[in-house]
């Protein structure tokens, strides 16, 4: 439950002020899928404020608690037990879940084999050539996905490494090219890497 509400709230935020966010929830007793449905918004709202855009956030999760509470009585696991493309389907119809949000609840809260595109994803393929930044998600996605074994531990494994690289090395401005794990892969990495920002 913590990593689904996680999922939400970490939307257009660092991931510190989720931290404080879940933990004002769980301080309130809130953190089961039951009572947040029945907590009023303004009181979800005043509890989420430190993830920012805190009454579309709380709108956000009331529609994604709704949605599990009415449809699978509040539990994780028999979400997790519906079959993986409808269940996408499903959560990506949930108010607030784009693909990123629902991939990450597929993958890190439910154990289920997708591949989650972040900004550091998209930026690490582009920078080294192997996807145009303006790709659309499924595009992206679909390197992995139609490339490794559909295995949640080892999609997990490789989004860790993208997001690593992505904040050591691949970072929006001054990227560290030289010494970085990827340098050669692809045919732009280096141009793309030493651009001049102003």
């Amino acid at each position: 439950m913590e990593v689904a509400v996680g999922a939400i709230l970490t939307q257009n935020t660092a991931w510190a002020n989720v931290v404080r966010a879940i933990a004002n929830l769980e301080r309130a007793g809130l953190m089961d899928a039951r009572r947040l449905a029945a907590v009023r918004s303004a009181r979800l709202a005043a509890l989420v404020r430190p993830s920012g855009y805190y009454n579309v956030k709380a709108r956000r999760l009331k529609a994604f608690i709704t949605m599990l509470a009415r449809d699978y009585g509040g539990d994780m696991k028999a979400l997790a037990a519906e079959p993986l493309p409808a269940l996408r389907e499903k959560l990506l119809g949930v108010y607030g879940v784009g693909p990123e949000t629902a991939d990450s609840i597929l993958l890190y809260a439910l154990g289920l084999p997708t591949f989650v595109v972040d900004a550091y994803t998209r930026r690490v393929l582009s920078r080294h050539g192997l996807a145009a930044p303006e790709a659309p998600y499924d595009e992206l996605q679909a390197l992995f996905t139609n490339n490794l074994p559909a295995d949640a531990a080892l999609f997990n494994q490789y989004h860790a490494l993208l997001v690593q690289v992505g904040k050591e090395r691949c970072r929006p401005r001054a990227p560290k090219c030289p010494g970085c794990p990827l340098e050669g892969i692809g045919g732009k990495a280096a141009d793309a890497g030493r651009r001049p920002t102003n």
